[in-house]
């Protein structure tokens, strides 16, 4: 069966830890989309990891972990990252590679980082990671697939001389940086090609015949339903879908075999970047949150930015939740809201006198009040708790009230940042 964990807001939901937890009983564990510009924190019994490119279910000796044809691929950094697990003493992981998958490059980073000085105060809020310039090279065609890596040098060096010569142009005039040298280009491909030989392989045959052999297999996802390209707060969104139903494009199998997806919800909203956040927390509020949020605090496993943070917001989750085709919902960083006496939940956007409960377009969006609705908080640590029914009554009806607003059945309430610190629920 295929199953696909995928976020319903802006991402730094918790997927990492959900996909931790479900790769114990599965046997294959795929990224299918973005690249190393956002990062997966797992506590495990090996430590505290931020994962940016393998995927989450690398730390169990049972599992194949697989880099699917829609990933960026930056090579260093993959062997970088297995290379820094093996040195905390997790096994070395079965890591397989797209050969369809196409590679990120240096030039990439270079583009993302002067595009987004040259934008200065209007930027886009970039990892700065190349991740919009590899998605552009790609559909502009003239992106490298690691396939070409092991075909005909003499072709591979004609599109690297056209490549050098369509980017130079830009380098040159735009950004006044030196020029790319094909030579150079072709040597560091020639480098990739010996990195990532050992993980080489035709995924989708591979795939194919574990569907037909009814191996467990989770489809990753990167961010979340807000921050896709299509149908999230565009521009300022990410330039791979983030939604479950790419994971069929993105890991090469067919739509149907996705059975069953499971959508991560964060109790409260977070968001690094820019881009509207209409349930957002300002001053001490917001401080406070923040320094309490997560599994150390709510900063991004990536760059260590501050994230924004913000009540819940039913609108955008219920969204979210419909975009990515939820089918269960699980619910994390519960624990985080112990502290408080009353919990708002944002219900409706105020805009132009109407109250809106269907999330809009960003030209809208951005002109949105929120409206809220309050629930008595718990005012009690609920760690360790295991059962359902031992949460606080309010914490409880808290719950609920969500569930309600978004119209996913909650199976499953994370209340700690640990692998197995997770309660099992029965919808209401």
């Amino acid at each position: 069966m295929v199953r696909a964990i995928v976020g319903a807001n802006w991402g730094d939901e918790g997927k990492g830890k959900i996909t931790d937890m479900l790769a114990e009983k599965s046997d294959i564990i795929i990224r299918f989309q973005g690249g190393s510009n956002a990062g997966h924190t797992i506590i495990n019994d090996y430590g505290k990891f931020a994962l940016h490119l393998l995927p989450s279910g690398v730390f169990y000796d049972h599992t194949t972990s697989i880099i699917g044809n829609g990933v960026a691929l930056n090579i260093p950094y993959l062997v970088k990252e297995i290379q820094d697990l093996v040195s905390k003493g997790v096994p070395e992981p079965k890591i397989l590679v797209s050969d369809r998958a196409q590679i990120l490059m240096p030039y990439h980073i270079l583009f993302d980082t002067c595009e987004e000085a040259r934008l200065a105060g209007k930027s886009f809020g970039s990892t700065k990671s190349g991740i919009a310039p590899f998605y552009s090279d790609k559909y502009a065609k003239i992106g490298f697939q690691v396939s070409e890596l092991f075909g005909d040098a003499d072709e591979l060096m004609d599109k690297v001389k056209n490549v050098c010569t369509l980017k130079n142009v830009m380098l040159e005039n735009l950004y006044h940086q030196p020029p790319l040298v094909p030579e150079e280009v072709f040597a560091t491909l020639q480098e990739y090609k010996e990195m990532v030989a050992p993980y080489v392989c035709d995924v989708s045959a591979y795939l194919h015949q574990a569907i037909q052999e009814g191996k467990n297999i989770l489809l990753e996802g990167q961010l979340g339903s807000l921050k896709d390209p299509d149908h999230g707060i565009y521009p300022m969104v990410t330039s791979s879908s983030t939604l479950a139903a790419y994971g069929a494009i993105g890991a090469g199998i067919p739509p149907y075999e996705i059975k069953n997806i499971t959508t991560v919800v964060k109790a409260y909203s977070s968001a690094v970047g820019a881009g509207a956040f209409v349930s957002e927390l300002f001053g001490d509020e917001a401080v406070e949150l923040r320094n309490r949020g997560g599994d150390g605090g709510e900063y991004g496993a990536t760059t260590g930015r501050p994230r924004r943070v913000g009540w819940f917001d039913a609108v955008a989750t219920r969204y979210g939740c419909r975009i990515q085709g939820t089918t269960e919902v699980a619910l994390t960083v519960l624990d985080v809201l112990g502290y408080l006496d009353e919990i708002s939940i944002c219900v409706g956007y105020e805009v132009d006198g109407k109250v809106l409960t269907d999330f809009p377009v960003t030209s809208v969006l951005e002109r949105c009040k929120p409206v809220y609705k309050k629930l008595p908080g718990w005012k009690c640590d609920i760690r360790g708790i295991q059962k359902y029914e031992d949460l606080p009554e309010n914490c409880k009806n808290y719950i609920c009230e969500i569930e309600k607003e978004i119209g996913v059945p909650i199976t499953m309430v994370s209340n700690g940042p640990k692998r197995h610190e997770i309660i099992e629920r029965k919808p209401q």
